[in-house]
């Protein structure tokens, strides 16, 4: 685990986070219906935080071991648009992202709760883990959620490297402030047209 100095360095740094989907931005659970289908269940506020780092910039990524059509359903609702399902060698798909964006690993965090995660956590620049995450995960770890997996985790890491980064301020301020939430984020085809 990085002290609270060392965390803030590393996250300083971070251009892109990438996650694992069962257990991070999931509680994990696959509910099955009599027909076969698949359903999962997502944390909103884990999806507004991803909404909110990307308009500040961030990149986001998701790598799974899973197939799940559900995975690219739920990134393209946030914009994700890197989404890599059915890899239990995360390692390389990592190493093909970085490549191909032109960052450097220390620039990458990465978020996972099971052991396949582990070799992907030693990879990058910052690693976390969910609160509820196996224990040998959450050791790996350079910081670790006080929330589980699908149930906020997400969200307390994009806050803490856009607090890191001085970001996350701006965000409270849009929603809480007399400024116009537009006027950080950029205006958007539906404001325009009704001013």
């Amino acid at each position: 685990m990085l002290t609270h100095t060392e965390f803030i360095a590393r996250a300083k740094l971070i251009k892109m986070i990438i996650l694992d989907n069962d257990g991070v931005f999931t509680d994990g659970n696959v509910y099955i219906n009599i027909k076969g289908e698949e359903a999962k269940s997502f944390f909103i506020r884990d999806g507004f935080a991803v909404i909110m780092a990307r308009r500040l910039g961030l990149e986001f990524g998701i790598i799974t071991g899973l197939l799940s059509p559900i995975v690219e359903y739920r990134a393209a609702q946030l914009g994700i648009t890197e989404v890599h399902k059915g890899f239990m060698d995360k390692v390389q798909q990592l190493e093909d992202i970085l490549s191909r964006r032109r960052l450097d690993p220390i620039e990458a965090a990465y978020m996972g709760d099971d052991l396949f995660d582990i070799p992907v956590m030693r990879k990058v620049g910052l690693s976390a883990a969910p609160a509820d995450a196996y224990p040998a995960v959450r050791t790996a770890a350079d910081w670790v959620s006080t929330y589980p997996g699908g149930r906020g985790c997400v969200r307390e890491f994009v806050e803490l490297i856009l607090d890191a980064q001085g970001k996350w301020d701006a965000v409270v301020q849009e929603f809480t402030g007399n400024e116009d939430f537009f006027g950080y984020f950029g205006r958007n085809e539906q404001q325009d047209k009704t001013e």
